[in-house]
């Protein structure tokens, strides 16, 4: 099988299993966007839809490498400023010229889009303004100091100034405002149902090969499988790790696997002095609430069995995971370790901070985002029960439901992740863990609302720090402190693996992105 490499987001092709070019390409996805609009949500079911029809200034390729997308060169002439050049002869679907004028429209809106469950605040807020030099060249200066300048603001999709400039999410889902420079142009998205796209034939890169491409929702694993083996679908992401060596054996299915760099994790509400779901004896919230306690974060950790999780739900298509990425990418600390389940020294730190009967507490995650996290939920749920703690149930729910509840921070005890998209643990530790603070654009996903000063502190003086391998040495000596401190309890990195029809090869990635442009055709 001859597959392309995948450069600063050119353009792949794919075929049905015949052998002949196809005009038509369906994929069948476990998740669908929960909007259109490219600026509504960083989450990554949301992201999948965004790349087919807007592009960026930069493109991380499937090994999180970052090559030239809407912009060709950039520089900082001091640690301040920024200038960017743009790639000329790019045009929206709708015939406009690219501009620099909608480099900075889209920078001023990606953070203001309202509702938004998981914004793109952290990415703009290190500007503090731009200029427009001439319609190729824009001069950003940043509040601070920001090495990393190009992974923040160079990942924010470009949209068009004239069609969005007085619409809104509902203009994009309806296609009105859906106007990108993309390979792909929007024609419908059906929610529940499909996403029909097609061809740009003016895309400033390899054209497509397909004239369309349809995302039809199968949220359910095995008629996903079911659809593949029947010929609905040419493509299927989300593969559950049980069926891998039943499709392995199926005549014209050809799998493509890889390890991700997106840490599965169990996200505790750890600031408010009463949670919601963590109640007492009598079914009332408790306060104070235990988990704000290192000891009972602790706790918690230690009556997981990770290896359990990933054996026997996840046939070992996985790896335990002790912090936010990775051995390979910079930020991985090396002083950090999983840990194994260990129920004695659980109930002793129970005890210890004055639980020594547990208390009630609810699990919640979604239950189609991944492969497996509906019944990771549930084998959390027992792991807990054992470990001494009453619970009290497992909810689960679609992930374009949950993910909003989730920011909402309706859950005490939840499953999420976060797919790091570039050489460094900066964006997810950014996110995730740095103390929320909408202004300074930190904690954007801290749906937990952890907050430590010196991990902040520490953070502050990685994001600062130009030099790559001294800002790796202080990504480190982050991870060391918010992880030693439970922030979030890891669970695991997973393996994860698409399939396809014999015929159409698939690049995958570290990214878990299911793209019409990852495919290729196999000659």
């Amino acid at each position: 099988m001859k597959i392309r490499s995948f450069i600063a987001a050119l353009a792949l092709s794919t075929c049905l299993s015949t052998g002949v070019y196809a005009v038509d390409l369906t994929i069948g996805s476990s998740t669908e966007p929960q909007a259109i609009d490219p600026h509504f949500s960083r989450t990554g079911n949301s992201q999948q839809a965004a790349q087919h029809v807007f592009d960026r200034l930069v493109i991380p390729d499937e090994n999180l490498r970052i090559h030239p997308g809407l912009a060709v060169e950039w520089e900082n002439t001091d640690e301040l400023t920024w200038i960017v050049k743009l790639r000329e002869g790019v045009k929206f679907h709708d015939g406009t010229p690219f501009t620099a004028e909608d480099v900075v429209f889209s920078l001023e809106r990606a953070p203001q889009v309202p509702n938004s469950p998981a914004p793109f605040t952290a990415n703009v807020g290190p500007i503090a303004s731009m200029e427009i030099i001439d319609p190729l060249t824009v001069k950003f200066t940043t509040t601070r100091p920001t090495p990393q300048f190009m992974e923040l603001a160079g990942l924010v999709y470009i949209v068009s100034k004239k069609a969005a400039e007085n619409a809104g999410t509902d203009d994009f889902n309806s296609g009105a405002a859906a106007i990108g420079t993309g390979p792909y142009k929007f024609v419908e998205w059906v929610p529940g149902d499909r996403l029909v796209l097609e061809r740009n034939d003016d895309y400033w890169g390899e054209k497509p090969d397909f004239e369309r491409v349809t995302f039809r929702l199968i949220s359910n694993a095995a008629a996903r499988v079911a659809a593949l083996r029947a010929g609905d679908v040419d493509l299927i992401d989300a593969v559950p790790p049980s069926d891998k060596a039943t499709l392995e054996a199926v005549d014209g299915i050809v799998l493509h696997s890889t390890p991700s760099a997106r840490l599965i994790y169990l996200g505790l509400d750890s600031a408010r002095d009463e949670s919601p779901w963590i109640v007492g004896a009598d079914g009332r919230p408790l306060n104070p609430n235990p988990l704000k306690d290192r000891r009972v974060r602790e706790a918690m950790s230690k009556m997981i069995d990770r290896q359990l999780l990933i054996d026997r739900i996840l046939s070992g298509a996985g790896a335990p995971a002790e912090q936010m990425v990775p051995e390979g990418i910079a930020g991985h600390s090396d002083n950090l370790e999983p840990d194994t389940i260990d129920l004695d020294a659980a109930r002793a730190l129970l005890a210890e901070a004055g639980y020594p009967d547990g208390f009630g507490i609810t699990i919640h995650s979604s239950n189609d985002r991944f492969p497996g996290d509906g019944d990771i939920a549930q084998a959390l749920g027992q792991l807990f029960a054992r470990g001494g703690l009453q619970v009290n149930g497992v909810v689960t729910q679609p992930y374009n439901v949950y993910a909003g509840a989730a920011g909402k921070q309706e859950f005490s005890a939840f499953i999420f992740s976060f797919g790091t998209t570039t050489p460094s643990s900066a964006p997810g530790m950014t996110n995730v863990l740095m103390t929320y603070d909408e202004d300074a654009g930190t904690g954007s996903f801290n749906r937990m609302r952890y907050s430590n000063p010196d991990y902040d502190a520490k953070m502050r003086e990685a994001l600062a720090e130009f030099d790559e391998s001294r800002r790796a040495e202080l990504l480190a000596e982050a991870a060391d402190i918010a992880f030693g401190d439970y922030a979030i309890l890891p669970l695991y990195w997973p393996e994860v693996t698409w399939a396809s029809r014999e015929g159409v090869g698939y690049v995958p990635n570290k990214l878990e992105d299911t793209l019409a442009m990852f495919a290729s055709i196999d000659e």
